[in-house]
């Protein structure tokens, strides 16, 4: 108790300006995954223990996607793990995850400064972030709104509401339909992925079914795992592959059904492709 209340006072010290004291490297407090069946019973919680900031950032993103999957939701890997970025806007104080409405409705709480401009956290070019957290997130202001586009486009939602006391809530929610994320008709969803961390290599899908794929596009999907969204430009510039080709090893990949457009024309994984480029 006492480190969560030391925890929720350097918090309020970022909100006074001193950002730049905060130790980014390592994650110090527990998440809580509470995922309802029904409002009518108390949730199951899964804890998410202190680590490293990118090995956490991948264990917490892997769990709520791990279990939303068993609830039968249909949000995408991408979008949980965006969200879950933003937690370091918050210094990861006090963050409760809460998975309702079977899975497709996600509930993401911190007790962090809170999000004051909410419209323009959702634009592309607002963010908060300092140098120490770019070494885990982009720090571009993209997170925010490459969820509300797919959203958007997959007729969900996402809104932004202050927590009691302090801190932010985003909710984001995505209706369980073939249509919000499609997939080549005879082509059958994956099992969701088991846990494990990003630093130890160690998530595998056994069994995952693996197209034919060449080096490239093998060397592709693994990116849209750390990366999320990219287009057609950012792939080439991470790859240093021209264009042209990068844009003809994107199109196969999307015949394929491992990644999809959103409505700004970048691509993110689909469920298949998160399974496969797990098991590269």
């Amino acid at each position: 108790m006492n480190d969560q209340i030391e925890h929720s006072n350097r918090d309020n010290e970022s909100a006074g300006g001193n950002a730049g004291s905060f130790d980014y490297t390592f994650v110090q407090t527990v998440a809580r995954i509470a995922q309802y069946d029904d409002l009518r019973s108390a949730p199951r919680i899964t804890e998410i223990q202190p680590a490293p900031t990118a090995e956490f950032i991948e264990q917490l993103a892997s769990k709520i996607y791990e279990q939303a999957k068993m609830a039968g939701g249909t949000i995408p890997y991408t979008v949980i793990r965006e969200v879950s970025e933003n937690f370091i806007h918050a210094r990861f104080a006090e963050i409760i995850v809460s998975i309702l409405d079977e899975g497709n409705t996600i509930r993401f709480a911190d007790q962090g400064p809170g999000i004051v401009q909410k419209d323009k956290a959702q634009l592309p070019g607002f963010t908060s972030a300092v140098e120490p957290m770019k070494h885990y997130i982009r720090g571009v202001g993209s997170g925010l709104p490459i969820v509300k586009e797919y959203l958007d486009f997959s007729h969900g939602t996402i809104s932004i509401e202050d927590n009691l006391g302090t801190g932010a809530v985003v909710t984001i929610s995505l209706k369980n339909d073939e249509q919000a994320f499609p997939f080549p008709q005879n082509q059958a969803r994956e099992p969701y992925p088991p846990m494990g961390g990003r630093g130890g290599g160690q998530r595998t899908q056994p069994g995952a079914l693996v197209p034919p794929l060449s080096q490239r596009e093998r060397d592709f999907l693994p990116i849209f795992l750390s990366e999320g969204a990219l287009g057609v430009t950012d792939l080439s510039r991470l790859t240093g592959v021209p264009q042209s080709s990068t844009y003809v090893t994107l199109s196969k990949l999307e015949e394929a059904g491992l990644i999809e457009k959103t409505v700004g024309q970048k691509r993110i994984l689909t469920d298949l492709g998160y399974n496969v480029a797990n098991s590269l």
